[in-house]
């Protein structure tokens, strides 16, 4: 037997799913800033996942970078429709992503 070290956030029935393996773990509750900044973390991780999946695990992905927003959501106290509307302002104000824009370059205006 080996022990496998994670010490991260995880999904509420991990721990179900493990045992249902025939294997221990061990959980502790986080305290609230302590949750809210591994959430972010999380945010990364599945970011990072989803950029790096092929075409057939992208939606699942994409699934789990939704699931950690929503739990950011909440720990923020954060109304979903809010960031929405502050979404489409943006969009308003700085366009989206359809013209598939590349930045090349800028020249920038030296100052003495």
């Amino acid at each position: 037997m080996h022990r496998i070290e994670y010490n991260k956030l995880i999904r509420d029935r991990i721990p179900e799913i493990i045992e249902a393996e025939g294997k221990t773990c061990h959980i502790e509750v986080m305290p609230e800033e302590e949750y809210r900044q591994a959430l972010l973390a999380k945010l990364v991780e599945e970011a990072q996942e989803a950029s790096q999946a092929g075409t057939d695990r992208l939606v699942t992905e994409l699934a789990d970078l939704y699931e950690v927003i929503d739990a950011v959501l909440a720990a923020h106290g954060i109304d979903r429709e809010t960031v929405l509307q502050v979404q489409a302002q943006r969009r308003s104000e700085r366009g989206g992503f359809e013209q598939r824009l590349k930045l090349l370059w800028v020249d920038e205006i030296d100052t003495p």
